[in-house]
């Protein structure tokens, strides 16, 4: 027994959608619900440094999250919600210093002062490069932000989470368990190391920084691996702490984690598998009291099929209040200590993990290993030997390649209300919005403060200061992260997929797939040649480079750019490639908008001989629609074949040239 009942860790939903006012309403219902911290999700303008009048903003707002493009949005975000009593999250990295602005000038408004605000920015911008895609600036630039925003908080916000460094998204693009941890703990490093020799914090308040640094992990299926990953943490940030940093306050260095469990491995097949995964899932974070969550948000059991209602988040919330109030789980101290099969491969992890960090800083550490593209190829190919266990069955994914023969379900009999459809106006009432904003501001002080920022940016000065006055001013989010665009350029990282290995297997139906495509090949007097595009700002690419990397495996040319295209700039590359088919993929919902864009881009240049298939979260409502539209075929996380989808995309490729 403990020697008294632990207290149940945070319990939050990440929520945000459509817009300020509906975002606030569903945080206020959450709260009324028992939920004890909010987590805000942004949508991708927001989260990428862009307006809502921006081209590469079409079809994105108030898709994924709540749109943020200036104080007054935020002051709609948590009005009547008091900010000085609320532990609040943001998803937020590229802008992270702007929306923390932004949330401080609506707090004061409110009457709260900064060292009364608790709650987090995420700030890692290194798994942006690797994984989630949502960066603006290049690494350097991106880092200064980051340490900028470490100093102010530790020095005026020091109950302020100012980074939270996420290895959620590493296991979400293939990462092995020691992968997850040795990289995120590399980030770990280059931040602590920039901190430290940056000067703005001194000697003697480092502990402060390292006790404010917190990790946002993801929890798989295999619960005992991920309980004895999350031991490994504890071990290994505590001697990282102590023999790198010198900090001998124990206290400070504890490791501080929240959790959203994996949403990789739910299904769209049977998604009603996906409850007791993520229940499973829940377990490797939280039965281990020395290395329990602080924080744990949970996915729903339909998010491979769309935006999850909110009685759908009420249902993830209910999980979590079951285990931690009904169960007996907070009564006892740490059930694993002594027991000889955790601790060996606790110390397998740690080992593989030391091996894994150690390699990444004689190359220079994070930021060099991401710059060399070395991080990004080791995640492909992970994420491509997980794809090929999948399809050749050594892995089981219940309903999806073992146990396939299914009852109807009631939860998915009507498919159209399963899930949350976003207002279709929701992103003319944002354009809207930021037109009566621009008008009614003062624009001389928001001229005065854009130019304070640009002048600040040329400097080592600390950008916070400027940066809330340019909160107060009025001043947007496109035109904070513009001003810093045009100082510090643009960056388009590292696909991975150049140098990545193909698969390990597949054999007999990866060969039969090659000759097929040799034989279109020579028939069409060239190599077979398709364009992997990522249109709009979803920078979930792990899906795209995954196709990428088969097409190759199977003999085709293969032409990916990366992330972040217009339709326009598509359409420029199948012409300049001059390719035999276009394959899109969408996450963020707004294929509707994007794709048709694509297709008649390419009718308009006269290749209507090109066909266009698609990838991604589509309703199969959507993707009727988008064949009506003329899309030849469209693929959902249940098509997990990759090399069945090739042999498609070859057929495709023949039937459109009369073969």
């Amino acid at each position: 027994m403990a020697t008294e009942k632990d207290r149940p860790w945070v319990m939050r939903t990440y929520a945000g959608h459509s817009s300020a006012a509906e975002s606030n309403a569903l945080f206020r219902r959450n709260l009324a619900k028992g939920q004890t911290g909010l987590s805000v999700a942004f949508d991708l303008p927001t989260q990428t440094g862009y307006d809502a009048d921006h081209p590469l903003a079409k079809g994105e707002v108030g898709k994924v999250g709540v749109p943020v493009a200036h104080l007054g949005d935020v002051r709609a975000l948590f009005d009547q919600i008091p900010l000085a009593r609320m532990n609040t999250s943001m998803t937020i990295n590229a802008p992270a210093m702007w929306l923390l602005a932004l949330y401080q000038v609506a707090a004061q408004e409110q009457g709260a002062l900064p060292d009364e605000l608790t709650g987090t920015t995420q700030n890692d911008i290194v798994k942006e490069y690797l994984s989630r895609g949502t960066y603006a600036f290049p690494p350097d630039a991106s880092l200064r932000l980051t340490t900028d925003v470490i100093a102010y908080t530790v020095a005026t916000m020091p109950k302020w989470n100012p980074i939270n460094i996420c290895s959620y998204h590493l296991q979400e693009a293939g990462a092995t368990p020691v992968q997850e941890l040795a990289f995120a703990l590399s980030t770990a490093i280059a931040v602590l190391d920039r901190v430290r020799d940056g000067g703005q914090v001194p000697p003697e308040r480092f502990g402060d920084v390292v006790q404010r640094i917190s990790f946002f992990v993801n929890a798989g299926v295999r619960f005992i691996e991920e309980t004895c990953k999350m031991r490994a943490f504890v071990q290994l940030w505590d001697s990282l702490t102590l023999e790198r940093y010198g900090v001998t306050d124990a206290k400070a260095r504890r490791l501080r984690y929240g959790v959203q469990v994996n949403s990789l491995g739910l299904t769209e097949a049977q998604p009603e598998n996906n409850v007791q995964r993520i229940v499973l899932e829940m377990l490797g974070v939280t039965l281990s009291k020395n290395a329990r969550a602080r924080a744990v948000q949970l996915p729903a059991w339909n998010e491979a099929l769309g935006l999850p209602r909110p009685w759908d988040q009420q249902w993830s919330l209910r999980m979590q209040q079951v285990l931690a109030y009904e169960s007996d789980l907070l009564e006892y101290d740490d059930i694993f200590d002594g027991s000889h099969v955790i601790e060996a491969k606790v110390n397998e992890l740690v080992e593989g993990a030391r091996e894994e960090i150690d390699r990444v800083q004689a190359m220079g550490g994070a930021v060099a290993a991401v710059e060399s593209g070395y991080l990004k190829q080791a995640l492909v190919g992970s994420h491509a030997e997980r794809r090929q266990r999948i399809e050749s069955g050594e892995q089981v994914v219940v309903g999806v390649n073992k146990f396939e023969n299914t009852e109807p379900s009631p939860l998915t009999a009507d498919l159209d209300t399963a899930i949350q459809t976003v207002d279709p106006a929701a992103e003319s009432a944002a354009l809207k919005s930021l037109q009566t904003w621009r008008a009614e501001r003062d624009a001389a002080a928001v001229d005065t403060a854009l130019s304070k920022l640009r002048a600040a940016a040329k400097t080592t000065d600390n950008l916070m200061p400027v940066t809330l006055e340019c909160a107060r001013a009025g001043v947007t989010t496109g035109e904070w992260a513009g001003v810093l665009r045009e100082m510090y350029g643009e960056y388009r990282a590292p696909t991975g997929v150049a140098g990545s290995v193909g698969v390990s297997g597949g054999g007999a139906e990866i060969a039969a797939v090659r000759e097929k495509v040799t034989a279109t090949s020579t028939e069409l007097g060239g190599r077979l040649r398709l364009l992997v595009g990522k249109p709009g700002l979803d920078g979930h690419s792990n899906g795209a480079e995954q196709v990428a990397v088969r097409a190759r495996d199977v003999g085709f040319e293969v032409i990916y750019q990366g992330i972040r295209l217009t339709p326009e700039q598509i359409v420029a590359a199948a012409v300049a490639e001059d390719v035999h088919c276009v394959g899109l993929s969408i996450l963020s919902g707004s294929h509707m908008e994007l794709v048709p864009q694509v297709v008649e881009g390419l009718r308009e240049v006269g290749l209507e001989d090109v066909p266009v298939v698609v990838g991604g979260i589509v309703p199969d409502a959507d993707a009727k629609a988008l064949r009506a539209a003329g899309v030849a075929a469209v693929y959902t996380p249940k098509d997990y074949d990759l090399t069945g989808m090739m042999s498609d995309v070859v057929d495709v490729i023949r039937s459109v040239n009369k073969l």
